[in-house]
């Protein structure tokens, strides 16, 4: 694992985090305007940069596929998008003034729900967000752990999948080109990492019935998740950056346009 800094962040209560995210989501899904959008952005990533706990250095390694991200969705509807100022056409692409912006609006909206995203994945243990949703959400306990258990056996896939791929390797096997070796080679390491899988589960599922987490009866928890002031201030951050956002799109905008969506003259 990457050692990284624990921050306040970290210790926000996951549901919480969870669900505050989710209503960004949305909240950013309902901007019209791509100056709220950019400064609403801008808050997001320093609010990465500066609690995330992670370096500079590796905050940019991860945020990378995201700026591919950014110039996919973007350049998808510049080149493409209607417009009635024309300022540049060719073929099939036909580059408009409306369509710029509303590529750029596409773009930073994909952006800043990467950022919050990443954000979340960052700040969060998956333990403590299976806790809080018991604790909170009153998530029922063979699901939580259900899905705990998965992703502890993640990495045991991985494994054995490294080790059936040196076994093939040590018997000489060599995938073949073609359509026939593709499914040969698919053969080769579905059904032992399936068979592999069902068995590990069935024991688990057993040894979840022995343990009663498919009774009813109230749970104890060794680990208690609880609110804070933390998460206070987490919500205040964002509804002070949203008013901001807000605020300064309307009276010091960045580009000369407000509403990106067309309207046909």
């Amino acid at each position: 694992m990457f050692a990284y800094q624990e921050t306040w962040l970290h210790r926000v209560n996951p549901s919480l985090k969870l669900i505050v995210s989710l209503g960004m989501f949305f909240v950013v899904l309902l901007i019209g305007n791509i100056n709220v959008l950019v400064n609403l952005t801008a808050a997001q990533i320093l609010l990465l940069i500066l609690f995330s706990g992670q370096p500079l250095s590796r905050l940019l390694l991860f945020l990378l596929p995201f700026g591919l991200l950014f110039v996919s969705s973007s350049m998808s509807m510049i080149l493409f998008g209607k417009g009635d100022n024309v300022w540049l056409q060719w073929g099939l692409i036909r580059v408009s003034e409306e369509s710029f912006y509303r590529g750029l609006h596409v773009g930073f909206k994909t952006a800043n729900m990467s950022v919050m995203g990443l954000t979340f994945a960052l700040t969060t243990r998956p333990v403590d967000l299976f806790y809080s949703l018991m604790q909170q959400c009153k998530l029922p306990a063979k699901y939580a752990y259900s899905f705990m258990a998965a992703l502890r056996l993640m990495p045991i896939m991985a494994d054995e999948l490294r080790t059936l791929r040196m076994a093939l390797k040590v018997r000489g096997v060599k995938r073949r080109a073609g359509i026939g070796g593709a499914y040969e080679t698919l053969r080769l390491y579905a059904i032992p990492l399936l068979a592999q899988s069902i068995r590990r589960a069935q024991r688990i599922a057993v040894a979840m019935e022995a343990k009663r987490f498919s009774s009813e009866v109230r749970r104890t928890y060794y680990y208690q998740i609880s609110f804070s002031m933390r998460d206070v201030c987490l919500l205040i951050y964002l509804v002070i950056s949203l008013a901001t956002a807000l605020y300064l799109g309307q009276q010091m905008p960045y580009f000369h346009i407000g509403d990106v969506h067309y309207q046909a003259i």
